[in-house]
Parts: C-alpha cells; sequence; structure tokens
C-alpha cells in the first residue's frame, strides 16, 4: 500500500472525465464523491475500470447532465427503478447513485431505501477499505474522506465492517461471500469480530441466490492463491452450506494405525498448483453470454473447477481393506457422475463447460495409470481419443495431482508423465488419433448382416476399435472390415446374401 498526498491524489485523479464530473456537480450545487474499490485499488496501487460516483442529491441528474456536457460520443443510461445511472464514454464507464441509508428486512437482502447524507451512505458500505471516498468538486478536487480508518485497515491489512458485523451480515448474507473474496484476493486477514460474526451468520446464506454465490465463487477461484478463500469458507462454516460435495472432503479417518490424507486440503493444493500454472493464462468472462451469440471458452477458470473437484468421489468410495488400507476405487468415475447434479444445483453452465470438467474429473487417473506401468501407443491411444482436445489440460492436471512430500516419489512419477507427454507427441505427430472415428459404423454392420439394432453392434465395434489402437491392423476402411467379418464369424453372424456357412 502507498500513502498518498492531497497533491498526488489530484494527479492521480487527473483526467478530463473526473474534471467534467466535478464540474457538472458543481453546476448542480451537489456534492459528488468517486468512491469504493476505485478508490482502495489507487492506494493498492491495482488496476480498476470501474468508477463508482457518489452524489449528495441526484445521481441521475448529475449522470444527465455530465452526458450533455460530454456532447457526442457519450451514452447515458438510466435505471430509475434503482436510482441508479452509467455514463460511457471513449471506453470509460461510470456509475452514479445518490446517497442513501438502507433498511433490511430479516428474511430479504433487498433494503428499503431513503435519500441520505454522505455519512449514512458511507456506513452502508461492507467493507472499511471500500468506505472511502474522494470528493470530485471544484473548491474540494481531490480530497480524501476516511470515516472508518479504511486506510489503516489497508495498512494493517485487515478486513473489517464499517458497524456492527453482525448487523452488516445478517441485513446482506452475500457480503459474507464478498467477504472471504476479498481477503482472498487481496491477501488480507479478516479481523476477529468480522470472523466471528461470519461463523454466527453462516445460516443466512440461504437466502442469497446460487447465481450471486457462484459469482463470487469463481473471482475466488481466480484468484492467486483460491486455497486461501476455501480455507476461510471452511473456517466459518459456509463450505458445508455452499458446496457440502466439496466440503465433504475434509477430514481424516485413522484405523490399525493407517490414516488416508485430508482430501479437501489435497484438492486445495491441487487447485493452488493448477492456479500457478494457468495465472498468465487469459480470464473467463465471469457474465453468461448474450442468447445467440458465442463466447470465447478460455479454459482458466474451468481448469481450476475441475482441479477443486477432482476428487469429489472419494468419500462415496472411500473403503477400508484387511492388510492394503484405506481405498478410493473408482472415485474418478463416482466423481464424473456427481458433476452434472452439482452444476444443476449451484446454477453453474450445463453447457460444454460443465462437460469439460466431468471429462477432466473422469479422466484424471487414466495418466496416472499408464505411467505406473509401460508406456504403451495403445494405452496412450485410448487416452488421447478420449480426451480429445483436452489431452493438455488433463496432463497439467495430472502433474498438478502430485503433491507427495516425498521428493524421490514425487520426480518419478513426473518422470513417467514426462514420458507419457513424449509418447503423446510422437503419436499425435504420426496418428491422428485426436479427432479419431471409426471406419466401422453401426449401420454397416446392420446392413452387412442384415439385423436390427442389438448388443453385438457395439461389441463388433469395440474388437475393431482395441484391434486398431493395439496396432494389430491398420486403420482403414478395408483393414477394419476384413476384421470386423472375422469377429462377426466368430460369433456365427455372416454377411447376408453370401455362402460363408456349411453345415
Amino acid at each position: 500500500m502507498r500513502e498518498i498526498t492531497l497533491d498526488q491524489m489530484r494527479e492521480l485523479l487527473d483526467s478530463p472525465i473526473f474534471h467534467r464530473i466535478g464540474e457538472t456537480a458543481d453546476e448542480l450545487g451537489v456534492e459528488c464523491y468517486v468512491v469504493g474499490g476505485y478508490v482502495r485499488d489507487l492506494f493498492l496501487e491495482r488496476p480498476s475500470k470501474d468508477i463508482d460516483c457518489l452524489v449528495v442529491g441526484s445521481g441521475i441528474s448529475v449522470a444527465e447532465a455530465l452526458g450533455r456536457r460530454l456532447g457526442k460520443g457519450a451514452h447515458v443510461s438510466v435505471f430509475r427503478n434503482f436510482g441508479t445511472a452509467q455514463v460511457k464514454y471513449r471506453g470509460i464507464e461510470v456509475e452514479f447513485v445518490g446517497a442513501r441509508k438502507e433498511s433490511y428486512s430479516h428474511d430479504s437482502r433487498k433494503p428499503i431505501v431513503e435519500d441520505g447524507t454522505l455519512e449514512d451512505d458511507l456506513c452502508r458500505r461492507d467493507f472499511t477499505i471500500n468506505a472511502l471516498a474522494v470528493c470530485l468538486n471544484g473548491n474540494r478536487f481531490g480530497e480524501l474522506v476516511d470515516r472508518f480508518d479504511g486506510l489503516a485497515d489497508m495498512q494493517d491489512r485487515i478486513i473489517a465492517t464499517p458497524l456492527d458485523p453482525d448487523v452488516t451480515f445478517s441485513d446482506d448474507p452475500l457480503r459474507m461471500m464478498r467477504c472471504i473474496r476479498f481477503a482472498t484476493q487481496l491477501r488480507m486477514c479478516i479481523e476477529d469480530e468480522t470472523q466471528q460474526a461470519l461463523e454466527r451468520n453462516a445460516q443466512r446464506i440461504s437466502i442469497i441466490s446460487q447465481e450471486r454465490i457462484v459469482d463470487e465463487l469463481n473471482k475466488i477461484m481466480l484468484s492467486p492463491v483460491p486455497s486461501l478463500g476455501f480455507i476461510e469458507l471452511a473456517r466459518c462454516g459456509l463450505l458445508p452450506l455452499v458446496m457440502p460435495e466439496v466440503a465433504a472432503l475434509e477430514g481424516v479417518e485413522v484405523r490399525g494405525g493407517r490414516a488416508h490424507k485430508d482430501n479437501l486440503y489435497h484438492s486445495l493444493e491441487v487447485l493452488d498448483n493448477v492456479a500457478r500454472v494457468t495465472a498468465d493464462w487469459p480470464d473467463e468472462p465471469l457474465t453468461q453470454p448474450d442468447e445467440g451469440k458465442a463466447e470465447t471458452f478460455s479454459h482458466k477458470l474451468w481448469l481450476r473447477w475441475a482441479a477443486l473437484l477432482h476428487d469429489i468421489g472419494k468419500p462415496r468410495s472411500k473403503r477400508w481393506e484387511q492388510g492394503i488400507g484405506w481405498t478410493f476405487h473408482n472415485h474418478n468415475y463416482l466423481g464424473e457422475k456427481m458433476i452434472p447434479g452439482l452444476f444443476r444445483r449451484m446454477k453453474l453452465p450445463m453447457d460444454e463447460r460443465m462437460k469439460y470438467v466431468q471429462r477432466l474429473v473422469g479422466l484424471h487417473m487414466r495418466p496416472i495409470a499408464i505411467a505406473d506401468d509401460e508406456v504403451t501407443d495403445s494405452a496412450v491411444r485410448r487416452l488421447l481419443f478420449e480426451a480429445g482436445e483436452d489431452i493438455d489440460d488433463l496432463m497439467l492436471l495430472c502433474e498438478a495431482d502430485i503433491t507427495s512430500r516425498n521428493q524421490q516419489r514425487k520426480q518419478r512419477f513426473l518422470d513417467n508423465f514426462r514420458m507419457v507427454r513424449e509418447k503423446l507427441s510422437d503419436l499425435q505427430a504420426r496418428d491422428s488419433y485426436r479427432t479419431w472415428t471409426n471406419p466401422i459404423t453401426g449401420e454397416e454392420i446392420m446392413q452387412t448382416f442384415g439385423i436390427e439394432p442389438c448388443k453385438i453392434i457395439g461389441e463388433l465395434k469395440q474388437m475393431v476399435k482395441d484391434a486398431i489402437w493395439d496396432s494389430q491392423i491398420p486403420n482403414t476402411h478395408e483393414a477394419a472390415r476384413e476384421y470386423m467379418l472375422k469377429c462377426a464369424a466368430g460369433k456365427g453372424l455372416y454377411p447376408v446374401n453370401t455362402e460363408n456357412k456349411t453345415e
């Protein structure tokens, strides 16, 4: 955090848009302040595009007057139901709102809003670091208002509420998610009283929509060290309420002197490993695309979701086996089956992004199994076909999954994964198995043998596929058809209109 003098603040705000806003407010005879995250980020030296302006009076009136002052190129949007307005000008977006005070009913986060003073408005802010305001009026341009010692909290790297945290969180429970999100993004600690209020009010999260919760979870997920946020969610009791499948991973059971690792903290370590590797990848848009418009699929966010969820099948698959210890057989397949239900409940996207996470969860044990054995062409071909375009992300996830404290064991796995990658590159150069399709179709089998859809069609296709992938036959239609006829004959099935069988 840096210190900013009055002259330095004036210099930081010395841009045409801020001066025009101040001039407009002066003409209308109202006080106007830039508030919230933009001011906070000036002190933290973080880039910020969100400019929020607070008007002690009508924010809509200032926005409309500003639009007229800016002239051509300015676009003003008014939201009278909310008492807000937005001005877009040359790539800059400014939100305007009038100062207000709020009161809440217990069963809703929708406040009863009244006109208020600057003090009233700063009181309703969620955290002290977001309750900073800088005046834009000409005679006070650049003057900082810090009623709740937000600067001191920033200096001490503390997240605290301006007023009683129990009231703050009970009034609007989404602030609990925001509290943890800010602590994660800014690498700050949650003040003790605020932390205790989180624990006392966790159940209030039930009145918040899944969409709003997921928006905060996504922001935690995209932070540099996302595990910090999930540890805080578990600590205050929110994690079992918003993601029970992940919360169920926590804990270690000991039997016969044998214990398994804590799967929650293992999953969070894997998540952090993936976050480190993907830090420079482009960010995923956090808003849903407009209907009919294509959205560029960025893997950054959804690969992190896969990392968090890769072991969610372990609680359901955990077994004690005498002489072996704790096992989690087929946890990847159980996890794969759980993903659609989890995404549906949490109102996460049920499109290709869900399928992507599902594929990675289901396949994340496959490279490990290959690396444990001899790395054969056949095994790698199967992996390449099933993972398709996600093969590189899958390998990244699997390498992140190596969290052993035994450095020799860890290095052995990494060396084996290197061999798998080399084999993948070699096969991709020689084969087309990433986009492979079976030369033999079900329709061809039915026409050849004059049969209706049945189980044997799938069996024959699988036998052809296995033969090609095991390099028993060439990857051509001619060779595949010849092999199909041979396999069918072994099952007593012969082409129609051909004498192939003697009595």
